[in-house]
């Protein structure tokens, strides 16, 4: 029997996403922005494609055909799980796939912040080198990468994976998860002792503004911070304010509260030389997108034959 499968948001993958092995019908949207659009565009639909489209109760409501939502990412705070199993879809989500692409951007901001590379070349394409009156000049502190100290929260498999890098770079690594593991410290030892912290937790009621203003006062003047995992762990006003008064080092984050940020974002807006954001972009090497893709269509093919994989739980 021939299954209908749309993809709402199909430009938020830039890989090739190859044909489904069982009878299908396939249409994709480039983007797809409002509920209504949603709705119509998912009508008699079994199987829905998303990246980032919210999935919510009252849009669920009016797709009784639907039996699958399969993510094309990690995360699934756009679905509301709770409403798709009470309605009897079934979640999948993309796992294990980010391997070298977030550790290699996370790596990439640590450098780039820890030795002020982003600031002085700005300031020699000011003409700042031209003016100067000895070969060099000291405006931003620079500091080693090796016997520095990288806090990791979120010790899970990227939390590995960044682990392994920084210890072959002559770091100590300090690193927190909820769930217990051997060899652990607690979020208090991460916020004091690091010179560098990165989150690698997901989005939560418990997790959200987990580091605002207190916590960043615990780290030191000098540390910074990097967010690849979820705009909302991070209160953002404590965050620019921290950064203002120095009262941390620096941040690199590739995500934000809200994405896109159509209406501005204090973080995106702010011209600070400590402080480098990029557009949600630590996953998406063209290696780890082909990857996504594979395994999208992999959670695609298990469901329907009966074998789902990579199932969320609400």
């Amino acid at each position: 029997m021939t299954k209908k499968v749309v993809f709402l948001d199909r430009e938020s993958l830039d890989a090739t996403v190859r044909e489904f092995n069982f009878p299908h019908a396939y249409k994709e949207y480039e983007s797809t922005w409002t509920p209504e659009e949603i709705v119509e565009r998912l009508q008699g639909a079994e199987i829905a494609l998303i990246n980032k489209v919210p999935m919510r109760a009252d849009t669920l409501k009016q797709l009784p055909d639907l039996k699958l939502i399969a993510v094309a990412a990690t995360g699934t705070d756009v679905v509301d799980k709770a409403a798709a199993k009470a309605q009897g879809i079934t979640v999948v989500n993309i796992r294990n796939y980010a391997f070298n692409t977030v550790p290699e951007h996370v790596v990439g901001l640590m450098f780039a912040l820890r030795r002020a590379i982003v600031p002085y070349a700005n300031s020699v394409r000011r003409g700042d080198w031209n003016k100067s009156k000895q070969f060099c000049y000291f405006d931003y502190p620079i500091y080693d990468i090796a016997g520095s100290t990288l806090g990791i929260i979120g010790y899970g498999a990227l939390g590995k994976s960044i682990a392994k890098r920084a210890e072959a770079l002559g770091m100590k690594v300090l690193a927190f998860d909820v769930f217990p593991q051997d060899g652990l410290v607690d979020l208090e030892t991460i916020l004091t002792q690091s010179d560098v912290i990165t989150l690698h937790v997901p989005l939560t009621p418990d997790t959200r503004n987990m580091i605002g203003a207190e916590e960043l006062k615990k780290m030191k003047k000098s540390a910074i911070l990097i967010n690849t995992a979820r705009g909302g762990l991070v209160d953002e006003a404590a965050l620019l304010q921290a950064l203002k008064d120095g009262t941390i080092g620096g941040a690199g984050f590739d995500v934000v509260a809200q994405e896109p940020p159509k209406d501005g974002n204090i973080l995106c807006d702010a011209d600070l030389p400590n402080l480098i954001v990029t557009p949600h972009v630590a996953w998406a090497s063209k290696e780890a997108m082909q990857i996504l893709a594979d395994q999208l269509v992999d959670n695609v093919e298990a469901f329907v034959a009966g074998k789902p994989q990579n199932v969320v739980e609400a």
